[in-house]
């Protein structure tokens, strides 16, 4: 839990990485939906390195088994780590979920979408986004929440990702949506960003810094690239004060949780506070969403509990979590991967995510793992 050693940052190839997803993905990115895109791979040996990349972290790796040496491996190999995970998780993201890869609070009566949408727009009220203001993504999936904030603000977002595959996707959706000329997505590592200093207005990351190997260093490039004066809001994942590494069953939950989501090293709360304040913020406010007193709890989707459905358009995106729809789709993309209509590792994918879900919810019943720390901080104006 958490890294005091200095994290060496790993050499960015974007050519090797666009080369791979030609490779990978080929015409995929501009397919209607998840699942049509998940049918319509190319290379079979860029999927199976894929694959092989990313689960080398994880197999027969257990929480007994575990060491500090396989947590630092995975921490060096960030960068690789997650770019390898949302190549193989994002159409399974998109036809499960949405395009918005993020979970939220559910006010009564309300829609799936609508509270996706709501929990966006929350976050962008608190940084204060205002029309014609340039506005950072940090760590942007395939764009849902920047094409939401750029309605709902009339600002300028710029996404950043490091995953080829889902900046072609957010261009594909925004150019669809009719907002080319108020968006634009970049490849970067957040680790170590492109832009020059204070090139940014505000700035806001939606559960995407947790891939981060340290948070003080992405938080670092954040408070560097944000102007004077200017506001960074951040919903984390994060571990907490609950988490107890010597506990065995806490650890399976959290590695479960990496796992299913591509994180090399979840954190404490504290630790993130204590980024925040080390690089130079000063912090606004900060609160454990998940916490509030909200009658539907934030992760009932992923845990299947149909009796909290708002409405009816929501079933089918809920019933999909289900343990059953879960049972289904990992008979289903064997069968698939047997006929070589999916390509291998499809299955393995998907039932990596299962697994994720499920220590997402034992992590939330157990007050062990929040998604939503809204922390909010203003870098000085001198």
């Amino acid at each position: 839990m958490g890294s005091k050693t200095q994290i060496s940052l790993e050499k960015e190839d974007h050519k090797r990485d666009a080369d791979f997803k030609n490779a990978l993905h080929g015409k995929s990115a501009q397919a209607t939906g998840g699942f049509t895109a998940m049918l319509s791979k190319g290379d079979k040996e860029a999927k199976k390195l894929a694959v092989d990349e990313y689960f080398k972290h994880f197999d027969k790796k257990s929480a007994e088994t575990e060491t500090d040496a396989d947590r630092e491996a995975r921490t060096a190999e960030y960068a690789t780590l997650t770019r390898h995970y949302y190549n193989l998780a994002t159409d399974l993201y998109e036809y499960g979920w949405g395009q918005s890869f993020h979970f939220c609070r559910f006010s009564v009566g309300e829609g799936f979408h609508q509270a996706i949408a709501r929990h966006e727009h929350f976050l962008a009220m608190k940084i204060g986004i205002q029309p014609g203001m340039k506005v950072l993504d940090v760590g942007c999936g395939v764009g849902g929440p920047a094409r939401e904030i750029a309605k709902f603000t009339d600002a300028h977002v710029t996404g950043l990702n490091n995953n080829d595959y889902q900046i072609d996707r957010a261009t594909h959706y925004a150019f669809k949506e009719g907002l080319s000329d108020q968006l634009k997505f970049v490849k970067g590592d957040f680790m170590q960003m492109s832009f020059p200093d204070n090139s940014f207005d505000a700035v806001y990351a939606i559960e995407a810094t947790v891939h981060a190997p340290k948070l003080e260093g992405v938080y670092g490039e954040i408070f560097r690239v944000l102007k004077p004066g200017g506001v960074f809001g951040v919903y984390e994942w994060l571990m907490t004060d609950d988490y107890d590494n010597n506990n065995l069953e806490h650890r399976d939950i959290r590695l479960a949780i990496e796992e299913g989501n591509g994180i090399s090293n979840m954190v404490p709360i504290s630790e993130a506070l204590d980024a925040m304040k080390t690089v130079g913020f000063e912090l606004l406010q900060h609160e454990d969403l998940a916490q509030r007193p909200d009658r539907n709890p934030w992760y009932w989707p992923i845990a299947g509990e149909l009796g909290y459905i708002q409405s009816y358009m929501d079933f089918l995106t809920v019933f999909r979590m289900t343990h059953a729809a879960r049972k289904a789709v990992h008979m289903f993309t064997g069968f698939l991967e047997l006929i070589n209509i999916a390509p291998k590792g499809t299955k393995k994918t998907a039932d990596a995510l299962a697994k994720g879900a499920d220590g997402l919810v034992a992590g939330a019943k157990k007050n062990l793992f929040t998604p939503m720390y809204l922390m909010v901080g203003r870098k000085p104006a001198n």
